[in-house]
């Protein structure tokens, strides 16, 4: 049947529309991942005291992520799914940061702060690398899975970047 998407069995619209359920898993999942790698750098980027290049790398972040999300809130958006989390809860598989990871990085300052985002952002792109390696072994929707590939190539130089600043600081 035309624009019958056979995986679900539910009417597609476009092609934008072909979708399976590791796709909308993935999105879903991310979009919040990403929400708190910016409220993160908002965070460290919010500091007088902390280390230029985690301050430039912190606003690196922030402009590659936002965009992205709005990127899958419209992705969401045309496949008709619910941007509520798929999981009912997620954790900390996802190496997502707990609220006294983010209370911690709050009250730090300086070299402290500095250290703390480094390691925290590690953690959690590891974790975005990993849900990102499933999107690409089990996703069906085009867009999705090159926007997988991307940020396993982008986060992975970010973690050898933050690597290396944890090693000057």
């Amino acid at each position: 049947m035309p624009g019958m998407n056979h995986e679900s069995g539910m009417m597609s619209s476009s092609a934008a529309a072909d979708f399976n359920d590791a796709d909308a898993m993935f999105v879903t999942m991310m979009i919040p991942h990403h929400q708190q790698a910016i409220e993160m750098s908002d965070t460290i980027l919010a500091k007088d005291d902390v280390h230029p290049d985690v301050a430039e790398l912190a606003t690196k972040i922030k402009d590659a992520q936002a965009p992205e999300i709005e990127m899958m809130q419209g992705w969401l958006e045309d496949w008709g799914v619910d941007d509520g989390d798929p999981m009912g809860g997620m954790d900390h598989g996802d190496r997502m940061m707990s609220e006294d990871d983010m209370a911690a990085l709050n009250a730090a300052s300086g070299p402290e702060a500095s250290r703390l985002f480094l390691e925290q952002m590690i953690m959690h792109h590891q974790g975005a690398i990993e849900m990102a390696e499933t999107e690409i072994e089990s996703g069906q929707n085009p867009d999705a899975v090159a926007l997988a590939h991307k940020i396993v190539e982008d986060q992975t130089a970010e973690i050898a970047t933050m690597q290396d600043l944890l090693d000057q600081l």
